[in-house]
């Protein structure tokens, strides 16, 4: 570790993140329902209100809709609004500001009007949060024209891609990931900006790649450790951000192996792994083997640990991808 950076947690990293773009510049301002309260955004926000005050640390009633709509007000009147989502299922009350308004604003100014807001959702997978609290809605967001979606995997660039979303001059969904939260590395100090479109190789290797993304970067590296120790080589390509999508390295990646894995934290059926795939095909990249998807079944999460276990995909499922695909299985 550098002298320039520390050992940090992923929650934290979001912390510093904030706390360098508000004493940076006074138009940035949060909001949204627990930002007062450490323990309900997991110290993301530690230290905030105190520092900043009421005017700037905005905690909000459970008006998922209106707090949105305000937000994007103040980023239309030149402020650079932070809009928590403490679970991103609740994002779905918010579609008329984040899709028809803020998504539209500067094309439908011809370019005159930016709405500089990041839209802050949680996912919130496992801990028995069941059906209703435990949904990554990424794939809608990605979806709509307007939008820049981020998914970070670690604290390096939960604050660089936190920064990065807070000065961009267009609207930013900021996906997080709850069960990141505890994950540690060194950080650096110094206010920087992880780049918003662009993806990095975090492993490489020479049989087949693994696009993952956020909560599933992880799982997809010991997958690929325990795949080298059976003489397969992975190379693991963190995505970073889904929209704007890092085309060019993704087809690098995918052309160097021949073989492609995408891991995916949302549900199978229209999910962001079919996109991926898609523009796999589309550009037609040469396969030794059809691509496939590990995704989440299409169902609902079940609210019980055991549910849970069979639930949400784990190395031990990409490892049986891996070997399955790198024998030529369907």
């Amino acid at each position: 570790m550098s002298s320039a950076a520390r050992e940090l947690s992923y929650s934290l990293a979001i912390n510093e993140a904030l706390h360098q773009s508000m004493e940076g510049d006074g138009r940035v301002l949060l909001i949204g329902q627990g930002v007062k309260s450490p323990w309900y955004v997991g110290n993301t926000t530690k230290g905030l209100l105190e520092r900043y005050g009421p005017r700037r640390v905005i905690d909000t009633p459970v008006s998922e809709n209106a707090v949105t709509g305000a937000a994007v007000g103040a980023a239309l009147t030149g402020m650079r609004p932070v809009v928590v989502h403490p679970r991103m299922d609740f994002m779905l009350y918010c579609f008329d500001p984040i899709i028809n308004q803020a998504a539209n604003w500067h094309y439908m100014s011809g370019g005159a009007a930016a709405v500089p807001v990041v839209f802050w959702g949680i996912v919130n997978r496992g801990g028995e949060q069941a059906a209703q609290h435990s949904q990554a809605l990424h794939s809608m967001f990605c979806h709509v024209p307007g939008l820049k979606v981020v998914a970070p995997s670690c604290p390096v660039d939960a604050k660089g891609l936190m920064l990065a979303a807070i000065h961009d001059e267009n609207p930013v969904v900021f996906m997080d990931e709850r069960w990141l939260y505890n994950t540690t590395e060194p950080v650096p100090r110094e206010p920087y900006r992880t780049p918003i479109g662009k993806g990095i190789v975090r492993r490489h290797g020479s049989d087949v790649t693994l696009v993952c993304y956020s909560g599933m970067v992880a799982p997809a590296l010991q997958a690929a450790s325990r795949a080298q120790e059976r003489g397969i080589s992975c190379l693991v390509l963190d995505l970073r951000t889904l929209k704007p999508l890092d085309a060019d390295l993704l087809m690098k990646s995918v052309r160097r192996t021949g073989r492609a894995i995408v891991c995916d934290i949302g549900w199978k059926t229209g999910g962001w792994g079919a996109e991926i795939v898609a523009t796999i095909v589309e550009a037609g990249v040469p396969l030794k083997s059809p691509p496939r998807r590990v995704a989440l079944p299409d169902a609902p999460a079940g609210a019980a640990r055991t549910l849970e276990a069979g639930y949400y995909p784990t190395a031990d499922d990409l490892l049986d991808s891996i070997i399955s695909v790198c024998r030529g299985e369907g």
